[in-house]
């Protein structure tokens, strides 16, 4: 069986879910389209790297990602980074001829994820962004249920994404709050998930009319390089800064299809831990899903019995998406591990068989788009028309 050697560029929180994903898959996924070999992993520094090989099962270590960006043994480069250091590592490994992954937001804006996706269309390289919540099995039967039509013409999607790591004013000034390294705040973060499952869904969004929020305009600073996501708080006579990136967005939205919407996403909500949730609405019927419960998809169908009518669960199992790989028995439970590792599985089989993968750099770069129009229709308080956002990138 063909091994594929990665060259892990970050080694903090999403590093370990990363490296799990390559340790798990030919676990659940067997026969595997090749083995994930963990080759390299590289930190800022030369301790940090060579910790994290040891925690996360590689087998070399550098401080250095250039170094394995122009390795020829490495094949794959994750890339698990802050965001502002995605485009220049997603290109060089392009040019290298290395395929690539990259953790979300793809970029810090269109028209950097542009460059990206030029990049990697011309080293005619597999490329793909993790967004990894469409991989939940639920996520996945929606997609199957809208395609085989049960809901009819889409009227309506609805998508939120809450948490409250952040909503305590004694939360560090991590990276994350910051637009030259982060780009936006929640709607980078976690709000470009939402997005990418309406497109997923639903399909292109070509209008959008939003609000965002700054609710705590000053953090203390954050000493050290480790982000604890709000974990860790600063107390005592710690100096503060100013938060220049949004605490919340909500968006109002257009699809092509002619569906109409609404995205909102903040880490202010308290006792909201990851309330990742969507709705939609067709002619023949309605889909509900809370990442909280991720192995239940709701159900409402038009055709249903009159004395069962409303929402009902079905609970994912062998029958569903990704079922062959994992467990036998529907809501044993899955995790956000398997998540990942279902999106390693897809990766991999798309170099191995040559095809395309989605969400892919080119879903990355649409979703930029949005997020994008998003900002700016929050600034001039006005509909924005994803064409003119376009436009202005190339």
């Amino acid at each position: 069986m063909k091994k594929l050697n990665i060259g892990m560029i970050g080694g903090g929180f999403m590093g370990k879910a990363h490296a799990l994903a390559y340790a798990g898959m030919p676990m659940f996924f067997w026969p595997a389209p090749a083995i994930p070999h963990r080759h390299t992993v590289v930190d800022v520094t030369e301790d940090l790297a060579k910790e994290a090989a040891a925690k996360y099962g590689f087998e070399h270590y550098s401080p250095d990602w250039r170094e394995v960006v122009n390795n020829p043994d490495i094949d794959i480069i994750d890339i698990v980074t802050p965001n502002n250091t995605h485009a220049e590592i997603a290109i060089a490994a392009a040019k290298a001829g290395k395929h690539v992954i990259s953790e979300k937001p793809l970029a810090l804006g269109a028209e950097e994820a542009k460059t990206m996706l030029d990049a990697v269309r011309a080293a005619g390289v597999k490329h793909m962004v993790a967004f990894n919540y469409r991989r939940t099995p639920a996520v996945a039967l929606a997609k199957r249920y809208m395609e085989e039509g049960k809901l009819g013409k889409v009227l309506n999607f609805r998508g939120t994404y809450l948490q409250d790591w952040s909503a305590d004013p004694n939360s560090p000034l991590s990276w994350r709050f910051q637009k030259k390294i982060a780009g936006s705040g929640a709607l980078g973060d976690i709000g470009t998930h939402v997005v990418d499952i309406a497109r997923y869904l639903v399909g292109e969004i070509t209008d959008v009319n939003a609000i965002t929020k700054t609710w705590i305009p000053e953090r203390p600073v954050q000493t050290g390089g480790v982000d604890k996501l709000g974990t860790v708080k600063s107390t005592g006579d710690v100096p503060k800064a100013a938060v220049d990136v949004d605490d919340e967005f909500v968006s109002l939205l257009k699809f092509e299809n002619g569906a109409i919407g609404s995205i909102e996403a903040t880490r202010n909500a308290w006792g909201r831990n990851n309330f990742l949730t969507f709705e939609v609405h067709g002619e023949k019927g309605s889909l509900y899903f809370n990442y909280e419960r991720r192995d239940e998809l709701q159900v409402c169908f038009a055709d249903d019995p009159g004395d069962a009518k409303g929402f009902r669960t079905v609970y994912t199992g062998p029958a569903h998406p990704y079922g062959e790989g994992l467990w036998p028995i529907p809501a044993l439970g899955i995790g956000y591990g398997e998540t990942k590792i279902i999106e390693t599985y897809d990766f991999f089989k798309s170099i191995i068989e040559d095809t395309d993968v989605s969400p892919n750099f080119n879903d990355g770069y649409r979703v930029e788009l949005v997020a994008e129009a998003i900002l700016e229709s929050a600034e001039k308080g006005v509909w924005v028309n994803l064409e003119k956002t376009v436009a202005k990138v190339n």
